[in-house]
């Protein structure tokens, strides 16, 4: 079977990923990259709705509404929380999700103040110059022990309150987007953007092929994935089943590369639904698509949030292969393309 040449909605992919990463959006602070998010998919032609909780739904068109597939992927990433205003008027911050202050330190952030505008600053090591600090090698990397150093002149708490920062202002890291010429895709948030830009090519393919697919088919771009509760609401009527589009894991002990798609069978979790796994690992063989069969051992999914909120669906996992995961990650445009030939394969 003759594979389908994809390299202009890889070419889309890759553009509205890049976009789309250069749009803040921590878990809570999500608007802006919903409101982009929900326009993309309308400019394709299709009809794009903005949830309560602040979640994109799509609806991608399709014939039977008794069977309906729904693919889930996130926009909200890691992310910071002002937690206290020091005595030297620098920030304390307290964790979104899983940002480790490990591979933070030295990033470039932005401080979103409530109703004062947009600060810089940089999260250091607390007295961060190794020609002061003889302690700075053995000095254990936590929330407590790094800060957010302002890019303005304040010396006190004071001086920092008067810029109009304060407690639970969102704290947005520096994505740092970066696309090398042999296809590496190298930025902070990948995950889960990265999924997101390939629905987005699954939506163009659609639309450029005047295709209805066989059975109802709908997007959800969730937006608290990364704090547990993403996928919990917001399940179309009629949809039998749900599969997140997410980072499939690389790493020791896996068999996945950057330049595939992997399909999960099982998770923290649990395992994913034998069905649906061994109707992914078909349509993967029969679309061409480059893939692995992995299990994630520090994983959960949105999809594991629908069904816990009571949903009554089979359920999957799938994503492009993404290397350093909630660190600076890496994955390859072959990655995006082979999730995208599965998901054509698998939906349509």
């Amino acid at each position: 079977m003759k594979k389908a040449n994809l390299k202009k909605y890889t070419d889309f992919i890759v553009k509205e990923t890049s976009d789309l990463l250069n749009i803040d959006s921590p878990t809570g602070y999500t608007k802006d990259a919903a409101a982009w998010v929900k326009k993309e998919f309308e400019k394709l032609g299709f009809k794009a709705e903005l949830t309560n909780k602040g979640g994109v739904i799509v609806d991608l068109t399709g014939k039977d509404k008794k069977n309906g597939l729904l693919l889930e992927a996130h926009t909200d990433t890691l992310g910071g929380m002002v937690a206290t205003i020091k005595s030297n008027g620098r920030l304390q911050l307290t964790n979104l999700g899983g940002m480790n202050p490990n591979n933070a330190e030295t990033e470039n952030v932005r401080v979103v103040t409530k109703f004062n505008g947009i600060y810089e600053g940089t999260f250091q090591l607390n007295n961060a110059s190794i020609h002061v600090n003889g302690d700075y090698d053995d000095t254990k990397r936590s929330w407590d022990s790094c800060e957010v150093v302002l890019d303005e002149d304040v010396k006190t708490k004071e001086d920092t309150e008067k810029l109009g920062i304060s407690v639970g202002d969102f704290v947005c890291f520096e994505p740092n987007v970066r696309v090398t010429k042999t296809g590496y895709i190298k930025s902070r948030f990948l995950d889960d953007k990265l999924s997101v830009g390939i629905l987005l090519g699954l939506a163009k393919y659609i639309k450029d092929n005047k295709i209805t697919p066989k059975r109802a088919l709908y997007a959800h771009i969730t937006v608290f994935e990364e704090v547990g509760h993403g996928g919990s609401s917001s399940v179309p009527e009629g949809c039998t089943e749900a599969i997140s589009v997410d980072m499939g894991c690389v790493g020791e002990g896996l068999t996945c590369t950057e330049k595939q798609v992997s399909i999960c069978a099982k998770d923290s979790g649990g395992p994913y639904s034998y069905d649906i796994v061994q109707g992914l690992i078909k349509a993967a063989k029969d679309s061409g698509a480059d893939y692995a069969v992995d299990i994630y051992p520090h994983y959960g999914s949105d999809v594991e949030a629908t069904l816990r909120s009571g949903n009554d669906l089979k359920h999957g996992l799938i994503g492009a292969g993404v290397y350093a995961s909630h660190g600076y990650e890496r994955s390859h445009r072959d990655g995006a393309e082979n999730t995208l030939r599965l998901l054509i394969q698998y939906s349509l």
